[in-house]
């Protein structure tokens, strides 16, 4: 490849030729495509894997790895720049458009491979992408000088990554979903190895077996894009074990609804909870000893419990005037809310002119709000992660308290005493740090096992003279032994989960890794 003279460059910033703009787009599509492949990785892992701070400081460690060995290797194609930038495209393409199905359909069939096939993708997305840019300067580096090359290469690079990062959770996920991102950002790189076969047409040597490459690589992904919706039914059958009869991913997790023998069950990322056969257990468990114990709640919160089973029994106490929803994602209350089956299982509850419901992040809101509440209702998913931990940190119940009437209580879903004993009473431990008064309990739920909860207050908690009419589980006679520990549940000492060090997430993971397959 001969030198250029620098008139010619500076006359080429001015007005760019044809061939300079389609790689400078080119560039922006390969970096946009390749941080979605990077991103759908990650969320993939926090789904199945769980603790998403680790699954994607992994994940984009090894991508970022996976990168540097690619742009090395780029020093290793010398002649016909082009062409190897065309195979490198529709590899990505490949590799990249059908990394979401593959993971999906890996987990719902062979777990245990999941985590090798996640990080072999991974790296392989990552080395073929540390390719493409190095050969793109390269081949601009014909018409352009180096200084105006990097900045310009440089420039389109972020921009695209910067795209993907707003789009990937606010409208690509939601609207899309994993696996038809996937492909639909596969389609992209291949458009672009079919934009630089045309581009290159003069300079291809075998154009006929590229332009055949090309229109495989084209048909792969449109009917995996047109097949997306039946791959990821097919994979979630298989996983869930039961027909999935609703699915949507929401910028916070992934709602998979399904329907079999226990009737329907609720999976937020994979995880269970609720189950339609028994989740009567679990919610009496949480609302009835809080709010009969306290008497006269007139003003309740509810945080988490976006499927409005809590505000059902909630609305069981007629001397309750207001209830004030606070659930993250508008996605689970709108469901809930709208869909008539599930409606069903609530008892419309979310349709109550007493309640109001606040989408939002349950941390912020207390520390924004002043309004106080007679009883606070914590149903949040178990600690899995450390955006989940810090809702269970002292920092969280301080807050709590300050918004708790002085004669209020709250009470706490706090996972199984039993599975979990040492993250149970690392709970009741955090509360207590913060000046609460505590009373844990637990109440067996098929489908969870043993099952814990803590009623915290500034005053003890009493046991109530009476219930409402018409519990399932519940009884004045069954009340006590709820409050009564065997010894392989008994309290063992504990530390305080802090914002600072989230203890219990690294407890919680220690301890259901155990039983977990």
């Amino acid at each position: 490849m001969s030198a250029v003279p620098e008139a010619r460059p500076a006359r080429a910033a001015s007005s760019p030729r044809p061939v300079e703009v389609a790689l400078l787009t080119s560039v922006f599509v390969v970096a946009a495509c390749g941080l979605v492949y990077e991103l759908a990785a990650g969320a993939l892992a926090s789904y199945v894997l769980g603790d998403s701070v680790t699954q994607f400081s992994t994940v984009i460690g090894t991508y970022l790895f996976a990168m540097g060995v690619g742009s090395w290797l780029s020093r290793f194609f010398e002649r016909q720049l082009p062409a190897h930038f065309l195979r490198i495209e529709l590899l990505v393409a490949l590799a990249g458009g059908f990394l979401p199905a593959l993971l999906f359909i890996a987990n719902a069939w062979q777990p245990a491979g999941f985590r090798p096939l996640l990080y072999g993708l991974v790296l392989a997305v990552g080395v073929l992408v540390g390719v493409e840019i190095p050969l793109v300067m390269r081949i601009l580096k014909r018409n352009v000088a180096l200084k105006e090359l990097v900045s310009q290469v440089l420039t389109f690079d972020y921009l695209g990554a910067l795209a993907v990062s707003i789009a990937f959770p606010l409208l690509l996920v939601p609207q899309l979903g994993l696996v038809r991102t996937g492909l639909l950002f596969g389609l992209m790189n291949a458009a672009v190895a079919l934009w630089t076969l045309w581009l290159f047409r003069h300079e291809l040597r075998r154009f006929a077996a590229h332009a055949l490459a090309c229109v495989l690589a084209l048909a792969a992904l449109l009917a995996g894009f047109a097949s997306a919706h039946q791959i990821t039914t097919l994979a979630e059958d298989r996983f869930y074990q039961d027909p999935v009869v609703f699915a949507a991913s929401s910028p916070y997790q992934r709602i998979v609804v399904t329907h079999g023998r226990a009737g329907h069950r609720l999976f937020l990322n994979g995880n269970l909870q609720f189950a339609e056969r028994d989740e009567y257990r679990y919610h009496e468990a949480l609302v009835h000893p809080v709010m009969s114990g306290h008497g006269a709640a007139r003003r309740v919160a509810i945080l988490g419990g976006g499927d409005g089973m809590a505000v059902r029994e909630v609305l069981r106490y007629p001397q309750v005037e207001s209830i004030t929803l606070v659930e993250l994602d508008p996605n689970m209350t709108h469901l809930f809310a709208t869909h008539q089956t599930l409606a069903r299982l609530n008892g419309g509850a979310l349709a109550s002119p007493k309640l109001r419901i606040v989408n939002a992040d349950a941390f912020q809101w207390l520390q924004d709000g002043s309004e106080m509440f007679d009883v606070i209702i914590v149903d949040f998913p178990d600690p899995t992660n450390f955006s989940i931990g810090k809702l269970y940190t002292n920092s969280f119940y301080a807050l709590l308290d300050k918004r708790l009437a002085a004669s209020g209580y709250a009470v706490i879903q706090t996972t199984s005493p039993l599975v979990a004993r040492q993250s149970f009473w690392t709970v009741a431990q955090t509360l207590e740090s913060v000046g609460l008064r505590t009373a844990p309990y637990h109440a067996h739920v098929p489908s969870f096992g043993e099952w814990g909860f803590v009623i915290a207050g500034r005053r003890p908690w009493r046991m109530p003279a009476q219930l409402p009419a018409g519990l399932r589980f519940l009884s004045l006679d069954g009340l006590p032994p709820l409050f009564d520990f065997p010894r392989d549940m008994a309290r063992v000492p504990a530390q305080v989960n802090r914002l600072s060090n989230q203890v219990l997430v690294t407890t919680y993971e220690h301890e259901w890794g155990k039983v977990l397959p």
